[in-house]
């Protein structure tokens, strides 16, 4: 991949982050992808691998480690992208929709779990617009305040190079989780929303 696995280094300082929307969540101050590119991050990507220190989200991925499709949306007037994500569920093919509110940082975004009461700073850590994207979600949950660190591999295939996958698997360690606990998806097939079983497959 011609030099292309260096990690973008994590710089730590005891400062706020600043959001243009939303909330300020206290923590460090990650580096995004040098020269960040939205219209280049947009586009179709399928989730390959995840990690989190959430236990529940954790034992919710392995009873489902399924491969998720990511359809990235974005209007040129608008401070937001929506992502809608497509995958087997129980055999039923489901989807969802997210609205992803920009910050002054490119490569970061703000975004609301509803379910969960959460609010999350997403990070795009590093990609080559191409092949991968490897993404940091730091969320927190209203009111309990509780935390979680997830790390996201994202492919534009269904499929991902072992120095892809090491690369991943180094960002994880450098937050503190173990790589032997990365839950990489199963490829179950694309499906269409409503369909009902897994015999839908595109």
């Amino acid at each position: 991949m011609q030099g292309a696995w260096r990690l973008v280094p994590l710089l730590v300082l005891g400062l706020a982050w600043s959001l243009q929307v939303g909330p300020v969540l206290p923590g460090p101050l990650i580096l995004t992808q040098e020269e960040f590119d939205l219209s280049r991050f947009m586009g179709k990507w399928y989730e390959l691998a995840v990690i989190s220190t959430c236990p529940h989200f954790m034992q919710r991925k392995r009873g489902n480690p399924v491969t998720v499709a990511l359809e990235m949306q974005h209007a040129a007037s608008e401070s937001n992208f929506t992502t809608t994500a497509t995958s087997f569920r129980n055999g039923t093919c489901e989807q969802k929709s997210t609205d992803y509110d920009l910050t002054n940082t490119p490569g970061r975004f703000f975004y609301y779990i509803e379910r969960f009461r959460a609010d999350v700073d997403a990070f795009v850590v590093h990609t080559n617009y191409d092949e991968y994207a490897m993404m940091l979600l730091l969320s927190i949950e209203k009111p309990s305040g509780n935390k979680t660190t997830t790390v996201k591999l994202y492919s534009r295939t269904m499929n991902v190079t072992a120095a892809v996958l090491d690369s991943f698997k180094t960002l994880v360690r450098q937050h503190g989780m173990s790589d032997d606990a990365v839950i990489m998806n199963q490829n179950e097939g694309e499906c269409v929303p409503g369909a009902g079983d897994h015999s839908a497959r595109l």
